[in-house]
């Protein structure tokens, strides 16, 4: 069982001076115990996070600068600074930042399961292709959802 240590994780580092890159966001592990994991995120403009499933893990953000849109279980939904977004375990959504600036939001999911290792199979990707990568969440237990019909 992994627990916490006291201790305090810098602004602008994650811990062990992790970085990763996940579909074109940088982010940035602030704490990893067997029940929470936490990460910084930087979403450049355009960037998204298709929407998916986490059977088994509730996720949260608390969005620190800029515009974020989200699919809530179906819903269309703005967050903003200050505002907390919660995602409960088996809700389908989605993270897109539709805004011309960069978004910045502290992300956690409880308990943790493989949401770690599956950031590090990602960022170690040659390429991170939307099929392989998808093919790859599903290894970790996170679900992505088929594109909505055109």
């Amino acid at each position: 069982m992994k627990t916490e240590i006291a201790g305090i994780t810098r602004a602008n580092e994650g811990i062990q001076g992790i970085t990763w890159n996940i579909l074109g966001q940088t982010y940035v592990p602030k704490n990893r115990t067997d029940n929470c994991f936490s990460w910084h995120a930087t979403f450049p403009s355009g960037t998204f996070v298709p929407p998916h499933v986490h059977p088994d893990q509730d996720e949260y953000l608390y969005i620190l600068e800029g515009r974020l849109d989200f699919m809530l279980d179906g819903a269309e939904e703005i967050a903003t600074p200050g505002d907390t977004v919660r995602l409960p375990m088996g809700k389908p959504h989605g993270i897109f930042n539709k805004s011309q600036q960069p978004a910045k939001t502290l992300f956690w999911v409880s308990p943790t399961r493989r949401l770690y290792d599956l950031f590090w199979a990602i960022h170690n990707m040659k390429q991170q292709n939307p099929e392989d990568v998808v093919k790859l969440a599903a290894e970790y237990n996170i679900h992505f959802l088929p594109p909505p019909p055109a």
